[in-house]
């Protein structure tokens, strides 16, 4: 297999057959050596989804694979799901919503075979999107580059094309909490882009809702950075620092100046303050454990209910 194309799906019953139609007019002419799949990986949809993908996998058995999850398990384990399956030599993640576009890949595969294991596609405009969506995508990832080592490039999402040995190394990765545009920048070897204009969602409605955002930019931060930790530390000497400079001062004026007067006012201040920073710091340590302890549980990363794809490779975490 040449080229191989994971599609995570969720509620998007008014996309799939156009973007079926848009990847096999594109596709079929490029004549790929061993040909080309197309994996759609339901993410536990409760729109006609699934349906739509056992029509498209009869109608076109020879390129359609479909998974369907038991549940909604998230976009990054559903790319993951894919990503176990796929048997291209190439493989090409984008989503359903057909705002990144398919007439790309073209591009995406002959970049990468000019010596690159990695091609992202970096977006130039996003249409269609909040300027509160577009503001919080652009300071994300300007902080996360900033909090980390590792060079996680901004304004991209997860459409981008990547070479076997990458799919093989993500395949060693078996962290809970994904963050798959990360792991790809952690994992190195030659990377490059491709500009583009972000298109307006062509129907249905967002499944990335804020608290969804919020949840993928902790993972993002807490798997590739260390700083809240180190923040959480520096901010608890220099709380206890200014707080030992105030007791200094209270004595002061209590045995040398005599004009200390008691007030329950800074005495609240002072209570609620150091509080505060302790439930913060405890917090950030809480983010930390809690992913800790997911991959010490070792759970599957989902659980596959039906499908028309082999079991996937040993060593992944699925079920």
């Amino acid at each position: 297999m040449e080229l191989s194309v994971v599609i995570p799906i969720y509620n998007e019953e008014a996309n799939i057959g156009e973007l079926h139609r848009r990847l096999t007019a594109l596709l079929a002419p490029m004549a790929l050596p061993g040909g080309y799949e197309l994996i759609f990986v339901n993410d536990g949809s409760r729109d006609r989804s699934l349906p739509l993908l056992l029509e498209l996998s009869e109608r076109d058995p020879a390129h359609v694979r479909y998974l369907s999850f038991s549940r909604n398990f998230g976009h990054q384990i559903a790319v993951t799901a894919g990503l176990d399956r796929a048997e291209g030599a190439a493989v090409v993640i984008i989503d359903a919503d057909l705002q990144d576009p398919p007439e790309l890949i073209p591009a995406l595969y002959a970049k990468l075979h000019e010596g690159y294991e990695v091609v992202y596609a970096r977006r130039r405009s996003r249409q269609g999107e909040s300027a509160a969506k577009r503001f919080t995508a652009k300071a994300f990832y300007r902080i996360l580059r900033a909090m980390t080592h590792v060079e996680i490039p901004v304004d991209t999402g997860d459409f981008r094309i990547i070479s076997r040995k990458v799919v093989l190394a993500l395949r060693q990765m078996p962290e809970q909490n994904k963050f798959l545009r990360g792991q790809i920048s952690w994992i190195g070897y030659r990377q490059t882009f491709l500009e583009y204009d972000r298109a307006e969602r062509a129907g249905g409605v967002t499944g990335y809702t804020y608290s969804k955002m919020l949840r993928f930019a902790l993972d993002g931060i807490t798997a590739f950075s260390d700083v809240p930790l180190k923040v959480a530390t520096v901010g608890g000497f220099a709380v206890s620092g200014v707080a030992f400079l105030v007791m200094l001062y209270t004595l002061y004026s209590r045995f040398f100046t005599h004009q200390y007067e008691p007030g329950w006012p800074s005495l609240m201040v002072s209570i609620l303050f150091l509080g505060g920073v302790q439930l913060i710091a405890v917090g950030v340590i809480g983010e930390y454990l809690a992913r800790l302890g997911a991959n010490v549980r070792q759970r599957p990363l989902y659980i596959v209910s039906e499908g028309n794809l082999p079991a996937p490779a040993p060593g992944t975490t699925g079920a």
